[in-house]
């Protein structure tokens, strides 16, 4: 007889994104005359730009005459998408990353939810709080994350770091004897806002690389960096390489959220 994963039934309730649209759903039916300022879920406001629908219907024109028809896209996604991107956003930055070790998606939530089915189950994650909701619930589907306590709303398997105005939102390294396995790192972060400076992000992949740890860390919102002492990426930083695997989304620089697009890069090394 087939079973469940039983897991799903520990979430503590709805999807907080999906719970916050309904609320929103309700107020504008009662009061449709006031507007909503949404700071909720990272969502585009405007149409796509005019290169995007151009290049988008010359891609459906190209699908649409047998000899330029493609069916299945490569694995990896399309080489000259995937050279792009290592030249103009990993190689202008001094990053030493390849083609080969970057994974076109369909978006960059996917690929945070995803990438844990990779690690063992005996893996302790460590997350800053307050956090994406999807770094947690899909461990919490994994059944990585114990038992949850509803008074303070966390996970007894889970290392908190919290992101305070003390700490300029920015985490501190975990306590010793409370070493994770995978820390999830979110910067330009979401959903305080706050940047990390390349000296305080070098601290971080020197730790994960003295205790045996991977980096996850989610750049989705790096396209509105404009300091020049803030990283774009995680691996601007010396050591990364060996450490980290970084997620990027085309939904914020590009503005189409409902397309879909993103890419996860992964070193050999």
């Amino acid at each position: 007889m087939y079973k469940i994963n039983e897991n799903y039934l520990k979430l503590p309730g709805s999807y907080l994104f999906s719970t916050i649209g309904k609320k929103v759903n309700a107020y504008s039916a009662a009061h449709p005359e006031k507007k909503i300022i949404r700071l909720g879920i990272g969502d585009v406001t405007q149409p796509l730009a005019p290169a995007i629908v151009k290049a988008l219907h010359g891609a459906v024109e190209e699908m649409g005459r047998e000899e330029t028809f493609q069916g299945y896209a490569p694995d990896l996604g399309y080489a000259f998408l995937r050279e792009t991107i290592a030249e103009c956003d990993y190689r202008s930055r001094g990053c030493d990353i390849e083609a080969d070790e970057i994974f076109i998606s369909d978006g960059a939530k996917c690929d945070c939810g995803n990438i844990q089915e990779i690690f063992s189950m005996d893996n302790r994650i460590a997350v800053c709080d307050p956090v994406y909701p999807v770094y947690v619930d899909s461990n919490v589907m994994a059944g990585r994350t114990g038992t949850y306590d509803r008074r303070r709303e966390t996970w007894s398997d889970v290392i908190y770091m919290p992101c305070t105005a003390e700490n300029d939102f920015v985490p501190e390294l975990p306590e010793k004897g409370k070493e994770p396995d995978l820390i999830y790192l979110c910067f330009p972060n979401n959903p305080t806002g706050s940047a990390i400076t390349k000296a305080e992000l070098q601290r971080w992949v020197d730790y994960a690389n003295q205790v045996g740890a991977v980096i996850l860390y989610d750049a989705a919102y790096e396209a509105y960096i404009t300091e020049d002492n803030i990283p774009h990426s995680i691996f601007e930083c010396q050591g990364a390489g060996s450490c980290a695997i970084e997620f990027r989304s085309f939904s914020k620089n590009a503005g189409f959220t409902g397309l879909r697009l993103g890419f996860t890069v992964i070193p050999k090394n």
